[in-house]
């Protein structure tokens, strides 16, 4: 018996892990107001108690889903452009498609990133704030290194370069969730989607074609 109750003793790391992968999944499920924090004890495999001894409240948990979410979509975003060596547009495309792909394979997690974490008030927009700015000033950087390598591109500001990123994190966010809930769309197609539609006219600014009102 005493061996078996050791067995089952499982590091703080891969206990927490198991907690936020249940909350996870309770959050975007229920909401936060709603989500029990029985039922992530029971999808965890732990007592009610033992969350609360490791993430002390309600509002720790769900910020601490939420940092962790924002930290592995990140990650993801990275992994898909760095250490390749790609022209500007097939980085952009490939910090597309890593996106897209994220948010499709892990649909608890985007729900919670997109949706639960900007509704419900304070500290929890904040958080999801700083994940979009990370990933905007992100965009930005791969922007303004298409715009370095371009003809013309000294054309581009800093405030248009801030200002595309903006744009362009905006839609994928949407797009993202519209791809998610809408049956038989795929991550590439999404991307594809917004890719077309975001070169095309960062192209035209980088030769210097501006659109404006008549």
């Amino acid at each position: 018996m005493a061996g078996g109750a050791k067995a089952r003793r499982l590091p703080r790391a891969v206990r927490e892990r198991q907690m936020l992968d249940a909350a996870v999944r309770s959050f975007a499920r229920h909401g936060y107001q709603t989500a029990s924090m029985d039922e992530i004890a029971e999808l965890a495999g732990v007592s009610k108690p033992l969350v609360y001894l490791y993430l002390n409240s309600k509002e720790e948990l769900f910020t601490a889903c939420i940092r962790r979410e924002a930290e592995a979509l990140l990650a993801a975003v990275a992994a898909g452009v760095e250490g390749r060596e790609l022209p500007p547009d097939e980085r952009l495309w490939a910090g597309l498609l890593a996106f897209f792909t994220y948010a499709a394979e892990h649909p608890d997690s985007w729900v919670v990133l997109s949706r639960q974490a900007r509704t419900q008030g304070e500290p929890f927009a904040t958080e999801a704030s700083r994940m979009r700015e990370e990933i905007a000033v992100y965009v930005a950087g791969l922007i303004g290194e298409a715009a370095r390598e371009a003809h013309g591109a000294a054309t581009i500001t800093e405030r248009d370069v801030t200002a595309l990123a903006q744009a362009l994190v905006g839609s994928t966010e949407s797009l993202a969730t519209w791809a998610n809930e809408t049956p038989g769309v795929t991550a590439k197609e999404a991307a594809a989607t917004l890719m077309n539609f975001a070169w095309a006219g960062l192209g035209n600014l980088m030769k210097s074609e501006r659109w404006s009102p008549r």
